[in-house]
Formats: structure tokens, C-alpha cells, sequence
């Protein structure tokens, strides 16, 4: 049965989640036939402090993700390929695939390039099953675009997210009403959104490893222990996800936090991990089109006890060398020198917020817009 928090059944939403499989190496293997099959890597030089962006499943089998350095990369699997990431033409796919997307509603909330939640409940009324439409998707992605994506067909975008994930690649799912609960119940917190490895270990000292076990945890339990967080692992364990399809929301802030396996004293390996994610911030902005004018370090200590700094700059920024100049700074005020081992941190963050639409002419007399200035910039980097 539904919660009574959900909507009537006569209400219940339609909602498709549309995700495109390994896009940017996709992208690179449909552009250069002669990568097909091959373990495609797309990020920085191995030679040097590159990260992987993303990389075929190709090469996923040899244990290479997103986010791991290229040079560990090429130790695991030494016959990759390493192309660098082609901004352009990963756009140009993108707007493809949302214009498709688009022809089918106009409830279309994009995440990123590659992937969007679709509320196609208007678009069901007339007979029409979500599946079919999820379908027709997909079949005139890889069409058009000579690309797979993979889509998840729920009552609620948590539950469509997870669908879209468990068919990868090229796979499409339906979680019905009647089936959320029990899809939910078997699978490990660490799959829904927001819980990562150190909110798997608070649970996990609380005697909750599946959603079944977070189910049966008292909503008084979880609001003490995580706060509001608390409440959205009570909700959603229930399969309750009220967050509507939002096609023009506004992004307010871009960010990367990490939470460490073991607690961090030495002060140069913290500033070089802020360092580190101010390059994953840079890149989410320009993915994002968009600047920034506040930059924040977050640190969250062995106690829990969380600092957050901040500075804003008087002009808009997203390149990683600018996000970097503030750091030295905010680190030095959110992790004092001469912290006692004790209080050493156990995760930080940086954030970049304030942000605006990165599309704004600097002027009517030729000049490139800032959309076009990033794209330069970033393409120079990478030559």
C-alpha cells in the first residue's frame, strides 16, 4: 500500500528518468569508429595530474570511474586509450537529446548534459503508458544521435533514478506503485541519493544496512541522529518523493565534499585535496554554464562539529586557478594551525555559490560572451 503521505492514486505522477550511457565516451567511440569496443578513457594526461571524467564500460571492467587520476588509470589498464574531453561536441549531443526530451513535455529538469527527469504525467491522459513514451525515447536517442541511454519509469524521481541505474547501459525499467516498496526493501542505503560512505557508517553503527532496515528505524530515531536528512531517510524508505520536475530551476551552488576513510592532520595533503576539488567545482560550472561569485571551504571534524568559510570576489569566477586563490585563506580560518591530531578532519568541501547564467554578452561590440570565453579557455587548457 502507499503511504498516506503520497498522492491519491488518481494523482500519482508519471516521472521518467533519462540517463545516456557513458556520454562523453560515448560520444568519442560514435566520433572515432575506429574506438568502438575499445577501454576509452576521456579526462587529463596520465603523464601528469589528470582525472578521469568518464571512461567507457570498456574500461570500467578493469575497475576505472569517474574522478580517479589518470595515471592510476593507465596502471590498471595500460592498453587504454586517453582522449581529452571535447567540450563541443559533448554540448552539441546534449542539446539533441534535451530537444527529444522536450517534444514529449515541457516538465523536463536536466541534471546535466547527460541526464534529465521527465514529468510526463500530462502526456499519459490520454491512454498512453509512461513506458511507451520512455520507449519511443530511447529508441529515437540512439536513432538521432547514434547514442544509448538508459531510463527509469516511476511514481517519483527517487525511485526513477534508481530505475534508470539498475538496467545499465541500454536498459529500461518500471517500478509501478505496487512494487516501489519491495523494490526499496532489499537494497543498500548507500544507493539512495545523498548517502555516501561516512552517513553508511553512522548507519551502520545503528544496525541499518537496507532500506528495510531504515524503514523499520523510528522517524524520532533518524530526525535525532541526521537532522532533516533524517526525515528524507524515513520518506523515502516509504517510497515517499514529493520534489516536483522543476524545468527552470535555479541553481544557487556548485560543490564537492569528500569524507575520508581516515581522519586527515597532515595540513599540506588537506590543502591539496581543496585544491583537487576546486579543478571538480571548475569543471561542474562550465558543464553547468555557470559562474560564480562566493567561494566556501567546508571542514567537518572528528567530533562532527562542522566550520564553513567563506569569501565572495568582486568579480564572476569559474576558472580552477581563481577557486584555488581563495582556498589558502579559507582553510586557514575553517582548520586553524596547531590543531591537535584529535581534531583532525574527517571531510572537506569546497563550494562555489552565487551563481549566475554564464550566457551574458560582455558587450554588443563582438566580443566573445562568457559562455564562449570558458569554452576557449577550456579547450586551450587541454591542447
Amino acid at each position: 500500500m502507499l503511504d498516506e503521505r503520497t498522492e491519491k492514486p488518481s494523482h500519482i505522477r508519471k516521472i521518467i528518468h533519462v540517463d545516456m550511457d557513458a556520454f562523453f565516451a560515448a560520444v568519442e567511440q560514435r566520433d572515432h569508429p575506429e574506438l568502438m569496443g575499445q577501454p576509452v578513457v576521456v579526462g587529463g594526461d596520465p603523464a601528469s595530474r589528470g582525472v578521469v571524467a568518464t571512461c567507457s564500460y570498456e574500461a570500467r571492467s578493469f575497475g576505472i570511474h569517474s574522478a580517479m587520476t589518470a595515471s592510476r588509470a593507465r596502471v590498471l589498464c595500460p592498453q587504454a586509450v586517453f582522449v581529452r574531453p571535447k567540450m563541443d561536441a559533448y554540448r552539441a549531443a546534449s542539446q539533441q537529446v534535451m530537444r527529444i526530451l522536450r517534444s514529449y513535455t515541457h516538465l523536463v529538469e536536466p541534471l546535466s548534459l547527460d541526464e534529465a527527469f521527465l514529468d510526463v504525467t500530462a502526456a499519459t491522459t490520454d491512454g498512453t503508458l509512461a513506458v511507451q513514451i520512455a520507449k519511443e525515447i530511447r529508441a529515437r536517442i540512439e536513432r538521432e544521435t547514434g547514442l544509448t541511454a538508459s531510463a527509469g519509469v516511476s511514481y517519483n524521481k527517487a525511485l526513477a533514478k534508481l530505475a534508470s541505474d539498475w538496467r545499465k547501459p541500454n536498459g529500461l525499467l518500471v517500478i509501478p506503485p505496487d512494487r516501489g516498496l519491495t523494490f526499496l526493501a532489499p537494497l543498500h542505503v548507500s544507493k539512495l541519493h545523498g548517502v555516501g560512505p561516512a552517513t553508511v557508517e553512522r548507519l551502520s553503527k545503528m544496525g541499518i544496512h537496507t532500506v528495510l532496515d531504515l524503514r523499520n528505524t523510528p522517524q524520532e530515531t533518524l530526525t535525532r541522529r541526521f537532522g532533516k536528512t533524517g526525515l528524507w531517510f524515513y520518506e523515502v524508505a516509504r517510497g515517499i518523493d514529493l520534489r516536483p520536475v522543476q524545468p527552470h530551476r535555479e541553481r544557487k551552488s556548485v560543490g564537492y565534499e569528500r569524507t575520508f576513510q581516515e581522519n586527515l592532520s597532515d595540513r599540506t595533503v588537506m590543502l591539496n585535496t581543496l585544491q583537487e576539488m576546486a579543478g571538480q567545482v571548475s569543471r561542474r560550472l562550465h558543464e553547468l554554464e555557470l559562474t560564480g561569485r562566493t567561494v566556501s571551504v567546508k571542514a567537518r571534524f572528528g567530533d562532527f562539529q562542522t566550520v564553513t568559510r567563506a569569501h565572495t570576489v568582486a568579480q564572476p569566477i569559474w576558472r580552477a586557478e581563481e577557486i584555488s586563490a581563495c582556498l589558502p585563506e579559507l582553510f586557514a580560518k575553517a582548520v586553524p594551525p596547531g590543531l591537535p591530531v584529535p581534531a583532525s578532519v574527517r571531510l572537506l568541501g569546497v563550494t562555489v555559490s552565487s551563481c549566475a547564467d554564464a550566457k551574458v554578452n560582455s558587450s554588443d561590440s563582438g566580443q566573445l560572451s562568457l559562455l564562449d570565453e570558458i569554452m576557449h579557455y577550456q579547450l586551450a587548457q587541454l591542447s
